[in-house]
């Protein structure tokens, strides 16, 4: 999966809504230029370090912006009003890109949920197997 497949799957969307996209993968490789562009669940996306961190669609009546997390759009509240949006999708309108400075903020909060994630503590880790550890014993 590559650029190539993005570029295939952008050369089936209708104007406006092609450009609109185009605008929105360049600012997205512009925030995070070392990102792999692949194809998830049927839609162009964005990898960084084996994580998709950005996103998004054309529909019959907006495009959306996906962050590839169920919790990202919450923890951005009033940044996204005037939008409407699905637990895991910020739509937008098929002629007008997100700003810049709105996708900078969905992309740092999804790369700091995976650096979260990627934290998780040993102890959470060693109670899911039953270790020394998780029992209180000294390891």
């Amino acid at each position: 999966m590559s650029a190539e497949e993005v570029d295939e799957y952008l050369s089936a969307v209708d104007e406006p809504k092609r450009g609109t996209l185009q605008a929105l993968r360049r600012t997205i490789l512009e925030i995070v230029p070392e990102a792999e562009q692949v194809i998830s669940y049927r839609v162009p996306a964005f990898r960084v370090q084996g994580k998709i961190v950005a996103g998004f669609a054309a529909f019959n009546d907006h495009l959306s912006y996906l962050p590839f997390s169920g919790s990202v759009l919450e923890h951005l509240g009033d940044e996204l009003r005037g939008y409407t949006m699905t637990k895991s999708a910020l739509h937008f309108p098929v002629d007008r890109p997100l700003p810049t400075s709105l996708v900078k903020k969905l992309i740092a909060a999804r790369l700091d949920q995976i650096g979260q994630a990627a934290r998780q503590p040993v102890r959470e880790l060693s109670e899911r197997r039953g270790t020394p550890s998780a029992r209180g014993e000294a390891t």
